[in-house]
């Protein structure tokens, strides 16, 4: 008995050092959404149907919406704009009337008029959510029908339909994503994880574009790379990260000379002067996951 015992708690202790981190990167073209129209339960489902000129902030979606009690689906066209939805039913004109709106806004100045242009295509219903502040985890918004206006809202706190999620699976069922308290770009890989004695850490590579709006500043240059280092307590809820650039356009970044130890497991880029900051040193410790900076 006392044998079965000590074999149990060496592999309880076994699983328990063990902690396992893993990574997944998952774009996403469509999303769900729950929310009301006129105080009625409704679902909705929108895809991304290809961006109106050169931005991610500003493209097309389709799909469709039913209230919950007759689960009937309405069709859905329209706009997604830094946020803002504009959606139309033509009824049966419902096909014919999307490529019209579409082929017609072609640029971001077209995007913006997009209600009068949709307007002119004489829809049978539209949902529009136009708030530039939402309120916690609801968007308001309004419907139309029969010249009437009816309170509308989402269930979320973020409207946009294509995503770049990175999924971080941690110990104690624990899971995140760095599209929700990073930023909206993704890119990022998971390089390594450690322990110490005030938490967690896991260290994530990034590459990214710096700017949605290919046509914007920096929008087609080499992007953003680096070093993020995730901080946990030693449950695994987060607490903070830190970010460690070693190109950017957006903060002028170039020229970044790299060097690793032997066994590859400590890499060194040296940071030229820039016209806001001065030239540093970045020693990157995979084994510890680690980044230090010095002069």
């Amino acid at each position: 008995m006392k044998k079965l015992l000590t074999i149990l708690f060496l592999s309880f202790s076994v699983v328990g050092f063990c902690q396992k981190v893993e990574f997944k990167a998952v774009t996403d073209s469509s999303q769900v959404f729950k929310g009301e129209i006129a105080g009625m339960p409704v679902t909705m489902q929108l895809y991304f149907a290809g961006i109106a000129d050169c931005s991610l902030h500003q493209y097309f979606v389709d799909g469709w919406y039913y209230y919950n009690k007759h689960q009937k689906k309405i069709p859905l066209t329209g706009v997604y704009n830094y946020g803002k939805l504009y959606l139309y039913h033509f009824g049966n004109k419902q096909k014919q009337n999307s490529k019209l709106l579409k082929d017609q806004i072609t640029s971001p100045q077209k995007v913006e008029k997009t209600a009068e242009i949709a307007e002119a295509l004489s829809p049978k219903e539209y949902i529009v959510f136009d708030q530039d502040n939402p309120k916690g985890n609801m968007i308001p918004g309004n419907f139309y029908l029969n010249q009437k206006v009816q309170p509308a809202q989402l269930f979320t706190g973020n409207d946009m339909i294509y995503r770049y999620n990175n999924y971080l699976t941690l110990p104690n069922n624990k899971k995140i994503n760095t599209f929700d308290f990073i930023n909206k770009h993704g890119g990022n890989q998971l390089i390594s994880y450690a322990s110490g004695e005030n938490g967690n850490r896991v260290l994530l590579y990034f590459e990214h574009s710096s700017n949605f709006n290919a046509c914007g500043r920096c929008g087609a240059s080499e992007g953003e790379k680096g070093y993020r280092i995730l901080y946990f307590t030693k449950d695994w809820n987060y607490k903070n990260y830190e970010e460690f650039l070693t190109e950017s356009c957006l903060e002028n970044i170039y020229d970044t000379t790299e060097t690793k130890s032997k066994d590859r497991k400590t890499l060194k880029y040296k940071i030229s002067k820039t016209t806001t900051s001065p030239a540093y040193t970045l020693t990157v410790d995979i084994n510890n996951a680690s980044v230090i900076r010095s002069k």
